[in-house]
């Protein structure tokens, strides 16, 4: 089981895989199954968005454990929380707003955060 952060700019935290564009993190959703998934909005001018992940995850049925939303965007992070909490998933928990440092430490040190 793999984390994966999504985001176009800002570096990946420890123990996570990145994803540089929407594209390549429903790739990595596509054919690994994730515990975190943490989301950013706008991934770069003219380039699909954290929303258009979302899509893919709904479609697809496949959700990581636990998803954030870290996103600066207010109306995106808003979309995709709004998206994501309307589908329901059993099993998943949704969080908007970035990780807190816990879980990244947690993480980064080798755990999975869960207390």
């Amino acid at each position: 089981m793999i984390n994966v952060y999504l985001d176009d700019i800002r570096p990946c935290p420890r123990g996570f895989v990145v994803a540089r564009s929407a594209e390549e993190c429903l790739l990595l959703l596509s054919v690994s199954d994730v515990d975190v998934l943490s989301l950013d909005f706008e991934l770069g001018y003219g380039q699909p968005n954290g929303l258009a992940v979302v899509q893919g995850i709904v479609v697809s049925g496949k959700y990581p454990k636990r998803i954030f939303v870290h996103s600066s965007s207010m109306m995106g992070r808003s979309q995709m929380v709004q998206a994501l909490r309307a589908a329901n998933p059993q099993g998943a928990t949704i969080h908007d707003g970035p990780m807190p440092v816990a879980l990244l430490q947690a993480i980064a040190s080798g755990g999975s955060g869960h207390a």
